[in-house]
């Protein structure tokens, strides 16, 4: 007996704009805090230590306009200023909270800036050599493109992350489909995230445009080549950076049926255990351990060798190696409204976690205000020396 099934309610794709359900306006927000249980295969790490915080809260840092303005609006979710063990301030939305997982979006590709350090450093991978040298499968629209050029987003192909592009063969919602974040068109056999990227094609890959070409799949095919040339998994790499970290909660990540995960932006966790990954950064690659899980030296390089500029609103931002960049700190924003920032100057590490309920997703006015007030945070460290200071994260 056959019986009647219907599409996952969660996965499918309305007829009127081609976005998801559960990224619809309506639905994003329930959408984002629980990505992990709603994507179709997720793979979850957990850290063999973790990283205790001691709350040493700097009470002028909630006091300040802009940062009382962000904690303020309807989209906001949660919010984490951190230093080597402390939290220096912290706030959530009543229906958040400090051990609630929340898509990260795009701040996923930042995992990828540590894979690919340690990599050149290991003289695994050179950055100048052409995609096709470590991919020869790979498709024409990514052959001819050196691996630093796909890092800084610095490629022009035929794919784009906009669903509306008339000029592109490949668009964001089939990497999504891929990554199990949306019911496929069909019944999805054969729809991995590597045989989508080998089919995107392209002819003269050169960015002309005078500032980044923002592409996700740059992001998985970056994924693939850290792979081939390590010979490791990329679950394993995410292990070792999960437990560089000391995560007090789980990592998750969703992936395709193959289990690669979705690097460009697949994963979900916490906005402490968000803060603890941006020290990594703020200790220039060390973990909690002292093992260098990143590479020192990359890290460097990554913000004083900046790729292309952001175009307008986001002027004096550079791409640089999956991250963003002032030639000071480094960070990734995240489609809906997430932001990480970290700065190895001062070791502080700032997370903003927030959902906007519009229609695109996207507020390109609120991203300059919200960055300013970070890289501002960051700087400016905290005058709290934090003597008995209450434990938490344990």
């Amino acid at each position: 007996m056959t019986l009647v099934s219907i599409p996952n309610p969660d996965l499918d794709v309305s007829p009127v704009d081609n976005n998801v359900h559960w990224n619809l306006a309506n639905y994003r927000r329930q959408g984002f805090h629980n990505l992990h249980t709603i994507a179709r295969y997720v793979t979850s790490i957990r850290s063999q230590r973790v990283l205790p915080f001691r709350k040493d809260i700097d009470c002028t840092i909630g006091e300040r306009p802009d940062v009382a303005r962000f904690l303020s609006v309807p989209h906001f979710s949660g919010f984490v200023v951190a230093r080597d063990d402390r939290v220096l301030y912290e706030a959530y939305a009543a229906d958040f909270g400090p051990d609630r997982p929340h898509a990260t979006m795009s701040i996923t590709k930042t995992l990828l800036n540590i894979m690919l350090g340690r990599c050149v450093a290991e003289g695994l991978l050179d950055l100048d050599r052409q995609v096709k040298d470590y991919l020869p499968e790979i498709g024409t629209g990514y052959g001819e493109a050196t691996v630093r050029a796909v890092a800084d987003m610095n490629v022009a192909n035929n794919y784009s992350d906009d669903d509306n592009d008339p000029t592109a063969t490949t668009t964001w919602s089939s990497l999504e489909a891929a990554g199990g974040l949306r019911s496929p068109p069909d019944d999805g056999k054969g729809l991995t995230i590597r045989s989508l990227l080998c089919g995107i094609t392209g002819d003269d890959l050169v960015n002309r445009t005078g500032h980044l070409i923002y592409k996700t799949a740059n992001s998985e095919l970056l994924g693939w080549i850290v792979e081939r040339v390590s010979k490791r998994s990329l679950g394993s790499w995410l292990i070792d950076i999960v437990d560089a970290a000391a995560f007090e909660h789980s990592f998750h990540i969703a992936c395709d049926c193959d289990g690669v995960p979705l690097l460009g932006g697949g994963a979900s966790l916490s906005a402490r255990d968000l803060a603890r990954f941006g020290l990594l950064f703020a200790r220039r690659g060390a973990g909690v351990d002292g093992r260098h899980v990143a590479d020192a030296a990359f890290i460097e390089e990554t913000r004083r060798d900046p790729g292309p500029p952001w175009p307008k609103p986001r002027e004096g931002l550079y791409y640089s190696r999956q991250t963003t960049t002032n030639g000071t700190w480094l960070g990734h924003g995240g489609y809906g409204g997430q932001y990480l920032l970290a700065n190895p100057d001062t070791g502080i590490a700032v997370v903003y976690m927030a959902i906007f309920e519009n229609q695109s997703g996207d507020s390109a006015d609120m991203w300059p205000p919200l960055i300013n007030m970070m890289a501002e945070l960051a700087a400016a460290g905290s005058p709290s020396t934090g003597t008995g200071s209450e434990v938490i994260g344990t």
